[in-house]
């Protein structure tokens, strides 16, 4: 019987009450009438024992207690979200097979921890210059270090890679932490997968060579169903399956003299529902469709018409229409060699190689060629508050000259000179785990965004003024020339006037005899900048990861050094507590 059964704990009351519920003619005679007891004692005792008769065919009727699933933890490193989201799917899968997976980021977590873990599955981003992602530095720190505590055999593990084949350290974190956690002493179940950014497939063959795996098959407990699994519903509008929205608006914010494109995109999102409800901080992403000129390009190279018919993903198609919309036209990968039985030559592109001549190439050969496009993801830049059933974008386009012609970004451009006014573009949204301001309205907020990195931090002010927020907030942005380059200067003014931007710092690089960026203005502006950490203001950087987001770590590494009076291994803490207690994060590609 459960402490808190109000259906057996009336039977019992009733059976010690003697209640009449016990005194019906079917009621069985436990106490016989020639028992010691006078009639009074026997019929309390008769009613004691019907009721404990009760208590345990009741106990024997019900359902038995659902067996439960293995332990399992699953850790992961994500930049973009991208990682978390496999990792959600990755635990539902799991308990179809047996397994109660917990999910946490890889550092919530330290190597010498790991010591009680049976089953352990890790899905590791690599960004950057094959650096791990922000919320997996410390635990990929701890993993390398030298004195990293030996990991026994009984850990059983393997690892996902996300990363992208285009970039030179494809997939390094995810291999340093295989490899790493195989030399400590770990046994692992199933090859570390590098996945490139169509992932799909190789995710889904790693999945099921793990849990077919011994050390997994055999611990496996109570098999869920996936519906039982699955803590969140599945949405109607993913990657997989994006909403159509609407071009509302295109507007060019870069002014003349420029060197760059820096466009303004408003999207309607109306009639998408919940799915695309979107908080400040999130992401958007958008299915791009290739430029037509770019695939005549192709066609011309190849000398195909474009009307042969190809295979793909199992399903016959149209060869321009799969060039068009289903397959990257720039990137080459060691799978572009073996498939066209070529020699990839660096600092090339799908035309550069194709227009060296390929003999015999079959317009199938080709399209086995070529990866999968992919959505792009871009920062959110409207408050939802503020602007109720749209999004908006600010967006780059990307052009450059490689090899003696000129090439272009395919989303950017799409964006900003193809897609005409009222066109549909499949768009869906992609929560971030780390990037949201704080609930408490009175915390002071430093944004530090130079370039389209002002995208999250106008949809943060939006935010703020919508909802009356007190707190502080600092802008540090700038970008080449102040007279054309100066993103959403208007609005900017103008929460500079009403008080809501208490503090702006801006940085042109190219507007003095020396180059001025934003970590400067951090440096020489610590001093107020160490107060208002010490105030308990939380810090938002967006943009660049390679240079601008470095750089801006180690200025605020110094500010914090001599503001605070100590020395670099304590201010190296110093900000790690920022990190730990979400006052530090990044938004950087």
């Amino acid at each position: 019987m459960t402490e808190h059964d109000p259906t057996l704990a009336k039977l019992m009351a009733e059976a010690l009450a003697g209640q009449t519920a016990f005194d019906a003619p079917d009621v069985p005679e436990f106490i016989p009438e020639d028992a010691p007891f006078d009639e009074g004692q026997r019929r309390w005792l008769n009613g004691l024992f019907t009721g404990l008769h009760a208590i345990a065919s009741a106990a024997k009727s019900a359902p038995p207690e659902p067996e439960a699933g293995t332990a399992l933890s699953i850790l992961f490193g994500s930049q973009s979200g991208t990682a978390e989201s496999v990792s959600k799917d990755l635990r539902k899968f799991a308990a179809t097979q047996g397994f109660d997976a917990k999910i946490a980021e890889l550092d919530t977590t330290t190597p010498a921890a790991l010591a009680d873990v049976r089953h352990l599955l890790i899905v590791a981003a690599t960004f950057g210059e094959g650096e791990p992602t922000d919320n997996a530095v410390n635990f990929h720190k701890a993993l390398m270090a030298e004195d990293a505590p030996k990991l026994p055999a009984t850990l059983h593990y393997s690892v996902c890679g996300l990363g992208d084949t285009s970039y030179p350290h494809f997939n390094k974190a995810a291999r340093d932490i295989d490899e790493r956690m195989a030399a400590l002493g770990a046994t692992r179940v199933a090859p570390m997968v590098p996945c490139d950014v169509a992932y799909d497939e190789d995710y889904a063959a790693w999945r099921s060579e793990v849990f077919a795996a011994e050390a997994f098959s055999a611990a496996a407990g109570a098999a869920q169903q996936p519906a039982a699994a699955d803590e969140e519903p599945k949405p109607e509008f993913d990657k997989n399956h994006p909403f159509l929205g609407t071009i509302l608006d295109v507007r060019c914010l870069s002014g003349e003299g420029s060197a760059k494109r820096v466009n303004h995109i408003e999207i309607s999102l109306a009639g998408g529902g919940p799915d695309l409800d979107y908080q400040v901080g999130d992401a958007l992403g958008l299915w791009p469709i290739n430029d037509g000129a770019e695939v005549a390009a192709i066609l011309t190279a190849c000398g195909f018409t474009g009307h042969e018919t190809v295979t793909l993903k199992g399903a016959p198609t149209k060869l321009r229409a799969a060039l068009l919309k289903m397959l990257d036209l720039t990137t080459v990968t060691p799978k572009t060699g073996e498939a066209w039985g070529c020699t990839i030559e660096p600092e090339c592109q799908v035309i550069d190689v194709l227009q060296a001549g390929i003999e015999g190439l079959s317009p199938q050969a080709l399209v086995d060629g070529l990866r999968p496009l992919q959505p792009r993801l871009y920062s959110i830049s409207s408050s939802p508050e503020k602007h109720p059933g749209e999004v908006h974008l600010t967006v780059g386009e990307v052009h450059y000259d490689l090899n003696g012609s000129p090439r272009k970004g395919v989303a950017s451009t799409y964006l900003g000179a193809r897609l005409p006014m009222g066109g549909s573009v499949g768009v869906y949204v992609q929560k971030s785990g780390h990037f949201h301001i704080p609930a408490d309205d009175t915390v002071p907020l430093i944004m530090i965004g130079p370039g389209t990195g002002i995208a999250p931090f106008r949809a943060f002010l939006e935010e703020r003024e919508m909802r009356g927020a007190t707190g502080k907030n600092w802008l540090f942005f700038g970008d080449q020339h102040a007279a054309c380059d100066y993103l959403y200067d208007d609005e900017i003014r103008g929460w500079s006037e009403s008080g809501l931007l208490g503090k702006l710092s801006l940085a042109w690089s190219r507007d003095g005899a020396s180059k001025v960026y934003v970590q400067h203005l951090i440096e020489e502006e610590g001093e107020a900048f160490f107060e208002w950490l010490e105030a308990g203001a939380a810090i938002y950087v967006c943009g660049d990861a390679s240079r601008m987001a470095a750089d801006v770590d180690q200025a605020i590494k110094a500010v914090v050094a001599r503001w605070g009076d100590m020395d670099d291994t304590a201010a190296e803490v110093y900000v790690e507590a920022l990190k730990k207690d979400h006052r530090y994060q990044r938004d950087v590609y």
